[in-house]
């Protein structure tokens, strides 16, 4: 079973695997007037976006937006806090997450 932390702090996302950290990447996250949303979330929707979005987008069930973890056509925004309150990553490691995890992957923000 597989677990995401991510520390906007430190613009990292820890990928678990039955509790032992397997994999770091390191992510963009919400600018401070729209940041990214603190919380327990799960992955409730995967799917195949356009490019802007690095081709793979994870959307977590955040009630008031759409959120989520996608790759993007602006890696030089990685390890800042740049976006709208979803967390980017460079395309080839949100395709990797992608293939990884399913719906229902526990999402916790800190």
């Amino acid at each position: 079973m597989y677990r995401i932390d991510i520390y906007r702090k430190k613009l990292k996302l820890y990928l678990y695997k039955n509790g032992i950290l397997i994999r770091i990447y390191p992510v963009a996250v919400g600018k401070p007037s729209t940041p990214t949303p603190l919380g327990h979330w799960i992955i409730i929707k995967k799917g195949l976006w356009g490019a802007q979005f690095g081709g793979h987008f994870m959307q977590l069930n955040v009630p008031f937006g759409i959120y989520g973890i996608h790759g993007t056509d602006m890696p030089s925004s990685i390890a800042h806090s740049v976006s709208h309150g979803c967390v980017r990553m460079y395309s080839n490691d949100a395709r990797e997450l992608y293939n990884f995890i399913s719906v229902g992957t526990a999402v916790n923000i800190y």
